[in-house]
């Protein structure tokens, strides 16, 4: 009997580890989200040249004025847009569309975190379920950032823009 409560309890350990580890959504910060928003505006108007104001940006899309400007420091510190002063300025992409990747905003943003994430386990780390269930959420991690490295703002812009033609105006 008491094997049995022990088999319980460590698939209940196992299912909170699953849980935390692999949850049903995949967890995007604010910031990463406002960054990738503020990116798709500016990559849909990259062939005009022209800047577009952050004020425009936070306006059509709810997103704090104040928290978008930081953001766009940080990707402009990163080379990814730059910046133009003035009553006509505001920010425009630095490298086209198709040479950025969701990947790399998100490690701008988020600081390079998801390449540097360890997976812990609240069970043995000896245990060989537990060794294979972290083998197997690592390459879940790597086929996850694999997947962000290749998709690129302007792929994102076409998909954009098909949701954009679905609509319908009354």
């Amino acid at each position: 009997m008491a094997r049995f409560e022990q088999g319980r309890s460590l698939l209940r350990t196992f299912d909170c580890v699953f849980e935390e580890k692999a949850g049903k959504n995949m967890k995007i910060s604010a910031k990463t989200e406002y960054a990738c928003v503020a990116m798709l505006e500016l990559a849909s108007c990259y062939d005009t040249g022209g800047p577009v104001q952050v004020r425009k940006i936070a306006e059509r899309h709810a997103v704090p004025s104040r928290f978008l400007v930081q953001i766009m420091l940080q990707l402009k510190a990163a080379g990814l847009v730059a910046s133009t002063r003035g009553a006509a300025g505001g920010y425009r992409l630095a490298v086209p569309p198709e040479e950025i990747t969701l990947g790399q905003v998100m490690d701008i943003i988020e600081g390079n975190q998801q390449s540097e994430t360890t997976l812990s386990v609240a069970a043995s780390p000896d245990s060989p379920a537990v060794k294979a269930l972290v083998q197997t959420w690592q390459e879940v991690q790597d086929k996850e950032k694999e997947m962000l490295s290749s998709i690129t703002f302007a792929e994102l812009l076409d998909r954009a823009r098909q949701y954009e033609s679905q609509m319908y105006y009354i």
